[in-house]
């Protein structure tokens, strides 16, 4: 099974997206957006933009984990990934975006 996007309203009425692989695992989470239109274009960045290497910025946090962030060709961030407790586990997940990514199914939980 393919991955999926899952847009969804915040308590606060912002809008943030999800992309979940085909094992429903959530790989790249999205900011906050005021509105639906805004989290549908960045879903549809994240589609135009997995595939390419160069817009996966790899990162590792203060507490040593690793992370990616996947980023706009205006080099904005689109989605920040889970903390992974390796680099190749961090790898794995940009393997699995590039994978899912491009994925048109969006389930719409506003």
């Amino acid at each position: 099974m393919s991955g999926w996007f899952e847009l969804n309203k915040s308590s606060d009425g912002q809008f943030r997206f999800v992309l979940k692989a085909g094992n429903a695992e959530t790989i790249l989470t999205s900011e906050l957006y005021k509105t639906k239109p805004s989290a549908e274009n960045g879903i549809a960045s994240v589609q135009a933009n997995c595939s390419a290497d160069e817009r996966y910025e790899r990162k590792t946090a203060a507490n040593g984990k690793a992370f990616f962030n996947l980023k706009a060709a205006n080099h904005q961030v689109i989605g920040t990934s889970q903390m992974y407790a390796s680099e190749a586990a961090r790898d794995n997940g940009i393997a699995s975006t590039k994978t899912n990514g491009s994925s048109t199914t969006i389930k719409d939980l506003t």
